[in-house]
């Protein structure tokens, strides 16, 4: 009987990452145990060097067409690292090749299509309820005489003594929202080099990443977003 065959898709988050191998190695050496554990044969290894929210995972396609043309299995090490990512849960689920996971080597192609599936709502879902939190948040500070996206934020209506509980879950719902969408980035840029904040909005300004109000990157800003990321 001939040996399974395998293509193994790797993910590494900065070209930092990808040179100096950090996370690299790691994969590779689950994926190879899962292989022999198998019996299995690898045909090729293919990496991932992305940052940020990326969709465009050209190398993802790459692995997926060079599976199935040759009739290998698409195997990752860590599938609970992407299990959140429905972009990819859902390529792999309509790609239609077979999968496996080093990690999770019982999660077939076909638990994938669920997970897809239930990523999606859950995004969906989250999306949904921002929205409905604004909504309620515009409508309590209209009534209150003020807009939604005071440049002071939550902090500005709690000296003011006149915010209330929703109205204040919202504005931080919406700045942790705009800070989880940048911690890739700013892991990214801190990679590249950019240790001290005003090095860090400068980077950011370059690559022509607004502020969370717009605008520029400063100091300050920066120091407030690593802050929340922190917490």
């Amino acid at each position: 009987m001939a040996a399974d065959k395998y293509v193994a898709y790797y993910r590494v988050s900065t070209q930092r990452q990808g040179r100096s191998g950090l996370g690299l190695e790691a994969q590779r050496d689950a994926v190879q145990a899962l292989v022999i554990r198998h019996g299995g044969r690898l045909l090729e290894e293919i990496t991932e060097i992305e940052s940020g929210k990326r969709n465009d995972r050209t190398e993802l396609r790459r692995a997926i067409c060079r599976a199935k043309v040759s009739g290998a299995r698409l195997i990752i090490a860590k599938l609970d690292r992407l299990s959140r990512n429905a972009s990819f849960l859902l390529h792999l689920r309509d790609s239609g090749v077979r999968f496996i996971a080093a990690d999770l080597p019982n999660a077939d192609e076909t638990v994938v299509g669920i997970m897809a599936v239930i990523a999606q709502r859950e995004r969906e879902m989250i999306a949904r309820r921002t929205r409905d939190a604004l909504a309620v948040a515009r409508k309590r500070l209209a009534m209150l005489g003020r807009a939604l996206g005071n440049p002071n934020g939550a902090a500005a209506l709690r000296r003011a003594g006149r915010g209330n509980t929703a109205a204040i879950a919202a504005v931080g719902a919406a700045a942790h929202k705009r800070a989880e969408d940048l911690r890739e980035t700013i892991a990214d840029v801190i990679a590249s080099g950019s240790l001290s904040h005003a090095a860090i909005a400068a980077e950011l300004n370059r690559r022509d990443i607004e502020a969370p109000r717009g605008g520029l990157w400063y100091a300050m800003g920066v120091a407030r977003l690593r802050q929340r990321l922190a917490a």
